[in-house]
Order: structure tokens, then C-alpha cells, then sequence
């Protein structure tokens, strides 16, 4: 088999240096996820029956202000991790599962160098 057709295993981060712009892009989402309060709405989103919670759902799981739930769910929106759909008087979010793969390929590493 040749080089060319051999596919390259290694994490995005260990194939090539990252552009200055898409890394500041990945370091705003990373940095969103750095927030505890944040991580967990993901988490609840991810895990919520259907892959979508409602804004409701979100809050009773806090205890915080909705003015603050809110400002987390939209830095979380604002980076593409979360999508939303407005129903009636709620809102629903879900995850962006190609977004949350970018982030989850980044960090992985092959079997292989893991050992």
C-alpha cells in the first residue's frame, strides 16, 4: 500500500499545526465547556431523554437566576455546541453533535500512542 493511501491516524493536533484562526475558534468553545455550570447544561442536554431538554428542564436542575441560565445556554450557542427551537412558550435545546465531535477529535489520541 502506498504512503498516500495509508490513512493518518494521528489527532488533528498532532498532524499539523492548527491555524491561528481555527484555534481560537476551538480555544472559545473549550473555554465555554470550562465552566462548570455550562458543562453540566451540556451534559443534561446530551443525556436528556431525545437528545434535547427544555429550558425549564435546565433551570429546576440549577440554583441559579433564568436570566443566568439563559447567559450560560447562549455563550454555550454562540460557540456551536448547543442548537435551540422555540415551542410554543418554551424553548429546547439540543447538542450539535458535529461540533462536539470537532472538539472530542481534537484531544483524541490513537490507541497506539496511548500505550
Amino acid at each position: 500500500m502506498e504512503p498516500s493511501t495509508v490513512l493518518d491516524c494521528r489527532s488533528p493536533l498532532a498532524r499539523e499545526p492548527l491555524r491561528p484562526e481555527r484555534a481560537a475558534g476551538l480555544a472559545k468553545a473549550f473555554k465555554a465547556l470550562g465552566d462548570p455550570v455550562r458543562l453540566r447544561i451540556v451534559s443534561i442536554v446530551a443525556s436528556h431523554e431525545g437528545g434535547e431538554a427544555c429550558v425549564c428542564d435546565l433551570t429546576a436542575a440549577f440554583d441559579l437566576s433564568q436570566p443566568t441560565i439563559s447567559h450560560h445556554l447562549k455563550v454555550l450557542k454562540e460557540v456551536g455546541l448547543l442548537t435551540s427551537e422555540r415551542r410554543a412558550s418554551w424553548v429546547y435545546y439540543r447538542i450539535v453533535p458535529d461540533r462536539l465531535a470537532e472538539l472530542s477529535s481534537l484531544l483524541q489520541l490513537p490507541s497506539q500512542a496511548a500505550r
